[in-house]
């Protein structure tokens, strides 16, 4: 996993108005491909350098004074192996760091960390799910971090009044569901697909291409970014998971004369996208969700990602000091990854309801239904149906090798 550690300079501020002489000048381009390439040079957007904590965050550990029985447990269900498992990791490392934390000031109440493993998959999340509502020490999970295995186990916790809150999951059905388990720590697609339509105005992007893969996440995402866009939709196409060849996919982008591609999916596929497509001369701006934020991206586009820009609910853990240095005692020293700083905020939230005393299931689950307190990212209050109502998104972009935030779109 590529470092991602910001080095803020003026001349990155410098840039902030002057046009990128190509977001992909690389070797690998071939400008006689077929379709004759296509897109154009995009406004290159500055780097953010640091985010203020606020004062009032809540931290995991308290007043050092909670008591509670031996096995109490918070537990991560999510991916922890499989094509996508780094945003799993980035998530647990984040509910590690904020347990070890706790535990450390509060030696009357030791909670236990339990992770079990969904490989991200919604045909073999029901098992793990299944597995930890039984085991009645668990009062509170943290996950699932995918739409797609969310929405497959959610009935699993209701049923079980198991309280869980999602870093990561952004389908916007996953809260129309009548659940009353099921808490969402970030906004979701609605607010996420509009974002991309601000980030291609920030870029100067005038046709967009959308291309959406089969996950309950990228069909759900690629109909809000759709809308979003308007009239700057260039045209869409869809692609499978497990895909390797997009050469069709490409043939319409270049069609489309499109200056711009959004991806609506996840890294393992994106990756290959944006690199098959550079090769074939497009000369624009790749642009992915929060699904495709991640240096394995960068690791399998290689320089082909030098065109990429992100969209994300997530708040750049990197840039906030304290916690990115704390992080890297939990992650053999690597910086925090998309959701560090989310998956922390969830488990201080259970934590917090366990140091007063909300120790079963009903009163954590009561607890954080009427949650109301600032985390690092942001201020966490759910309503009625688990939906926090302050909703930032960030744009994201590849520099020199690392993503970099560019602020709140």
């Amino acid at each position: 996993m590529v470092s991602r550690s910001i080095k803020a300079s003026a001349a990155l501020a410098a840039l902030a108005l002057t046009l990128a002489g190509c977001a992909n000048d690389t070797s690998g381009g071939d400008s006689s491909g077929s379709g004759g390439g296509g897109g154009s040079a995009a406004t290159q957007l500055p780097a953010q350098s640091s985010i203020d904590v606020p004062a009032d965050a809540v931290k995991p550990a308290g007043d050092g004074k909670a008591t509670c029985a031996k096995g109490t447990t918070i537990a991560y269900v999510g991916a922890m192996t499989g094509d996508n498992a780094q945003l799993g990791i980035n998530i647990y490392n984040g509910v590690q760091l904020a347990i070890n934390e706790h535990n450390k000031a509060n030696p009357g109440c030791q909670v236990t960390f339990k992770k079990v493993d969904t490989e991200g998959d919604p045909n073999k999340a029901t098992g793990p799910v299944t597995q930890v509502t039984n085991e009645k020490n668990v009062v509170g999970v943290i996950g699932l971090p995918f739409s797609g295995e969310s929405k497959a186990t959610g009935k699993i916790f209701e049923q079980a009044g198991l309280v869980h809150i999602t870093p990561s999951a952004t389908g916007p059905a996953l809260t129309k569901n009548g659940w009353t388990t099921f808490f969402r720590g970030l906004g979701n697609d609605n607010v996420q697909g509009p974002g991309v339509g601000k980030l291609a105005d920030k870029l100067g992007a005038k046709k967009v291409f959308v291309v959406q893969d089969d996950s309950e996440y990228g069909t759900g995402l690629a109909a809000t970014s759709t809308k979003a866009l308007g009239d700057k939709l260039a045209g869409t196409d869809k692609v499978t998971t497990k895909q390797k060849d997009f050469s069709a996919t490409i043939q319409k982008i270049l069609n489309s004369k499109a200056d711009a591609v959004f991806y609506s999916g996840y890294f393992a596929e994106g990756a290959p996208l944006d690199q098959q497509l550079v090769g074939k001369g497009f000369k624009g701006t790749f642009i992915g969700p929060d699904g495709v934020k991640d240096d394995q991206f960068i690791k399998l586009a290689g320089d082909a990602s030098k065109n990429a820009y992100f969209t994300c609910p997530c708040i750049p853990g990197e840039l906030i000091k304290d916690f990115a240095t704390a992080y890297k005692g939990v992650s053999g020293n690597k910086e925090p990854g998309t959701y560090s700083v989310e998956g922390y905020d969830a488990a201080t939230v259970l934590l917090s309801g366990i140091d007063k005393g909300k120790t079963t299931r009903p009163a954590l689950k009561d607890f954080v239904k009427t949650y109301d307190a600032q985390g690092l990212s942001k201020k966490y209050k759910w309503d009625a149906t688990g939906e926090l109502a302050e909703l930032p998104v960030y744009g994201y972009r590849v520099d020199n090798g690392k993503i970099v935030s560019v602020g709140v779109l």
